[in-house]
């Protein structure tokens, strides 16, 4: 009908693509021994989608055919499908109750708009008959930031921008390009090569998100050591609003007065709808590498990144696992076979000889880009500024493997939810000097809520996204527990870890978003003056709370949700 892509309705990407271990003989004994949860046994499937009890549409065949004069005929859909595909995110909590029936208030209507000034009547139309609009990207968001509160009464639209999906125009010598927001990871990156051209903007979900949710959400990709966070990026935009079009040239720099830019970015649809974004592109580089490294700890890594940040070298990636996560790489390894089984042997041997602590390992990987000779130099500078710090090349093929799969770990977490755990990642960002003893402080407060709640568990971290005067924590966690209440075990750890990052001196989310699942611990984190301006933004543009209401800020408590019932 529309032919624009969704994921499937009960978990992430596409059906037919999923999580296997069978291959990764290390995998099940390691979720066993770290989870206490037997992967072999047979996993608990979803409930098939006729088994759902989807809600009556309450668009009436008065708004219906005014929708129909604004988008077209075909473009006005009230399928279940459709409106259960659009209620939700994929966050953990979205994924247990979609997948338990518990759909909470769903759409009434799906709209595919084909322009932005079909976009613009759309929040007209509105604003002017007190609907609720909420905009859809890829529908990738694990923060809450997609579903209507459980109490709207009003009809709810949800806004699908996938047909805007197009580059419009590219300006060589600026190196601009405006692009519509509907646009996916990798349809935009795409058109963008076969110009010479890439965005350089990778985030976990990047094939199935979108540049409008990217820009919503304040969105970081694994190369923004290089190319910059999603704010970086933006350069200009076109907004619909209640109060007509926001145009914003792609200006390099400006001095006039507050960043209406800003105000924008993370915004989650509260001030408009994103349809068009002009963004920074540059070459495609000749060379692009992700090297592997070990470091004989995680605050081993965390120095040496740090010391690359404040250096001369320009690399992509930056990214260092503690012994946790190295350890879940591993496991999630295929067997090796011939001469690199008896090479990964004879190098833990080598390293043990060093008096390394194997248990203690960090893995790292550290992306090049540019010209050889430039590549080359970088390569030469990192290996100089780790080796202090006990940094060992080990090559680029578990780099080349980590960039294959990198967009694939989220596959995981569906795997485990079948099979009775609850997974989840939660991510900070704090200064260099805060950043060891903040992550010691997230993982001792896990694990005292995992005993809290008798519940198996496990959390890890990475480092990424280094800046000059700090970097982001990206924490991945999941507690083994198959029961109707699991949400309610959830929170405690989900609460446990949020509480941590302010008290050790960090943001509650670097990339993820803000939603409903973080706005909590909005004034600890910008001070309640900060979220009354917030607060008075939003009110000011959008009074009756037509566009997206109830995101990133509200009264609930931390860790519980107002939309929801369900916790």
């Amino acid at each position: 009908m529309t032919g624009v892509k969704h994921m499937k309705w009960w978990g992430w990407g596409v059906d037919g693509v999923a999580f296997h271990y069978e291959d990764k003989p290390r995998f099940a004994p390691f979720v066993l021994e770290k989870v206490g949860l037997d992967i072999t046994t047979p996993g608990r499937q979803p409930l098939q989608f006729d088994e759902l009890t989807v809600p009556a549409s309450q668009l009436t065949e008065d708004l219906r055919g005014q929708l129909r004069e604004i988008v077209g005929e075909d473009q006005v859909v009230t399928e279940d499908l459709e409106r259960v595909v659009h209620a939700k995110g994929k966050s953990v909590r979205d994924l247990v109750r979609i997948r338990a029936g518990k759909l909470g208030r769903v759409p009434d209507v799906v709209v595919y708009p084909g322009s932005h000034e079909e976009v613009q009547s759309l929040v007209k139309f509105a604003v002017d008959n007190d609907l609720v609009l909420i905009p859809f990207g890829g529908g990738s968001n694990i923060a809450g930031s997609l579903e209507a509160p459980l109490n709207e009464q009003r009809t709810i639209i949800s806004v699908d921008l996938g047909r805007l999906d197009q580059v419009l125009s590219l300006d060589d010598d600026a190196g601009l390009a405006t692009i519509q927001a509907g646009a996916q990871g990798p349809d935009l990156e795409e058109q963008l090569n076969r110009r010479g051209w890439t965005l350089g903007h990778f985030p976990d979900s990047f094939t199935h998100s979108t540049l409008g949710g990217w820009v919503a959400t304040r969105s970081s990709g694994m190369q923004s050591d290089k190319y910059g966070d999603i704010a970086d990026i933006t350069r200009g935009l076109r907004m619909a609003t209640p109060e007509g079009t926001l145009e914003l040239r792609p200006l390099p720099s400006t001095s006039t007065g507050p960043s209406v830019r800003e105000m924008v970015l993370g915004s989650e649809g509260r001030l408009g709808i994103i349809t068009e974004v002009t963004v920074q592109v540059h070459r495609v580089p000749e060379v692009r590498e992700i090297q592997a490294y070990f470091f004989p700890s995680f605050a081993a890594g965390i120095r040496a990144m740090h010391d690359i940040a404040r250096s001369e070298a320009q690399v992509t990636v930056s990214r260092v696992s503690d012994d946790r996560e190295t350890a879940f790489s591993f496991a999630t390894q295929k067997q090796s076979k011939g001469m690199s089984k008896y090479v990964t042997a004879g190098l833990m041997k080598f390293l043990e000889a060093r008096g390394w602590d194997i248990d203690q390992l960090a893995m790292s990987f550290i992306g090049f880009e540019g010209s050889k000779s430039h590549v080359t130099r970088q390569k030469a500078m990192v290996k100089a500024l780790i080796a202090p710090h006990g940094g060992f090349g080990v090559g680029q093929g578990p780099g080349a493997l980590y960039d294959q799969k990198k967009f694939d770990t989220p596959y995981i977490r569906d795997f485990l939810l079948d099979r009775g755990a609850a997974a989840d990642v939660s991510e900070t960002a704090a200064p260099w000097s805060k950043l060891k003893p903040l992550y010691d402080g997230v993982i001792a407060a896990a694990e005292k809520a995992m005993a809290e709640v008798e519940r198996e568990g496990y959390i890890m971290c990475h480092l990424s996204h280094s800046y000059h005067s700090g970097a982001c924590l990206y924490f991945t966690f999941a507690i083994a527990d198959d029961s109707p209440d699991v949400l309610q075990r959830y929170d405690v750890l989900k609460r446990a870890v949020q509480e941590a990052f302010i008290a050790g001196g960090g943001t509650l989310s670097h990339h993820h978003a803000v939603g409903v699942e973080h706005s909590p611990w909005m004034e600890a984190d910008i001070s309640p003056v900060g979220v009354q301006m917030i607060s008075s933004l939003f009110n000011g543009v959008d009074p009756k709370q037509n566009l997206n209401p109830g995101k990133v800020v509200h009264t609930g408590q931390p860790g519980i949700s107002v939309l929801s019932d369900e916790q």
